[in-house]
């Protein structure tokens, strides 16, 4: 009973976030200069066929009236067809003469379903990457608060943090693709495609990963409950899996809710250095175009992501205290 309205309750919030955020994002891409149109028809095209074109696509009419009719069609399923794009998924709007797709434009969603699996397969290889690291060290580091291995922790926490993920991206890929030739860099031909990226978000992550764990297991040691269970007789490895690792695991579980779903919008800059087919280098093309209809739906599906994944880590939280739920 309690996780039926827990789930009701948070799927109702995040239904109203998903429209704010869809509201605010077709409001913007309304008001800032630019027509997407003239980029369809060319340059050179006259202003009459401009005009004629926008008028049918319903792009003159007033914004509530174009966002109701889209948020209509939404409910249904249907997140529109590209602007630029054709059936065929070109990325750049082009298409080969002998092409039996010519003319027809790309829907929205299969865009999106195309691009999201890479997307979450690079982030969560980047999240196992950051987790083993910074588990290993954050809980040394936490296990013994001012020694060597919490120095080595924050020494190293200083400095991943103040690597820009551009720069670290261009120097590992020089350094492993093209010197040591152990790792692809460019494109997608398999999952070892993932790697190089991966490393890079994971270096990325793992900061405030060692410093949440290591906080967290040094503040559970510190707790009662430890100096009761060396009188009982419970040996310390015991304590710290059974108890302290549990109880850490809940500010833990809910900053990876967070990372993971910042992963899914933040991988926008290493996807476009690597050249990696995922959403964020959909949303730079579908920018640089001014393909409305396809940022509006990369923007509802990860901002839907985003709700789902934050529901399901605070179900895990509740479930492990259930405290939390009150």
């Amino acid at each position: 009973m309690f996780v039926l309205s827990f789930l009701t309750r948070r799927l109702a919030q995040g239904a109203v976030i998903v429209f704010l955020v869809s509201l605010l994002i077709f409001t913007l891409l309304r008001v800032v200069p630019g027509d997407p149109v003239r980029l369809m028809a060319g340059g050179m095209a006259p202003e009459a066929l401009i005009e004629q074109i926008a008028t049918r696509m319903g792009l003159r009419d007033p914004i509530p009236v174009q966002f109701g009719r889209y948020i209509g069609h939404v409910v249904q399923g249907d997140l529109g067809q590209s602007f630029v794009r054709p059936a065929n998924g070109a990325a750049t709007g082009g298409a080969n003469f002998n092409d039996a797709t010519r003319g027809e434009r790309a829907e929205v969603i299969r865009l999106i379903l195309d691009a999201l699996p890479m997307t979450l397969q690079l982030a969560a290889l980047a999240l196992a990457f950051a987790l083993v690291f910074s588990g290993l060290l954050g809980i040394a580091a936490g296990l013994h608060p001012g020694g060597i291995a919490d120095r080595v922790a924050f020494a190293v926490s200083s400095v991943f943090i103040s690597l820009p993920n551009f720069w670290l991206g261009i120097v590992l890929a020089l350094l492993l693709s093209v010197k040591l030739g152990w790792l692809p860099a460019i494109g997608y031909g398999g999952f070892s495609y993932t790697v190089l990226p991966a490393l890079v978000l994971a270096v990325e992550l793992s900061p405030v990963l060692i410093r949440t764990l290591s906080g967290a297991v040094a503040a559970q040691m510190s707790e009662s409950y430890v100096a009761v269970g060396h009188v009982r007789g419970l040996s310390r490895p015991r304590i710290v899996a059974a108890h302290a690792l549990r109880n850490a695991s809940v500010p833990l579980l809910n900053l990876l809710g967070v990372q993971f779903s910042s992963l899914l919008g933040g991988v926008i800059i290493v996807e476009y250095i690597f050249d990696y087919p995922g959403l964020g280098l959909l949303t730079i093309n579908a920018v640089l175009q001014r393909d409305f209809p396809l940022i509006q739906g990369i923007a509802i599906v990860t901002s839907a992501i985003f709700v789902l994944i934050n529901i399901l880590v605070d179900l895990a939280a509740t479930t492990i205290d259930p405290r939390l739920a009150y």
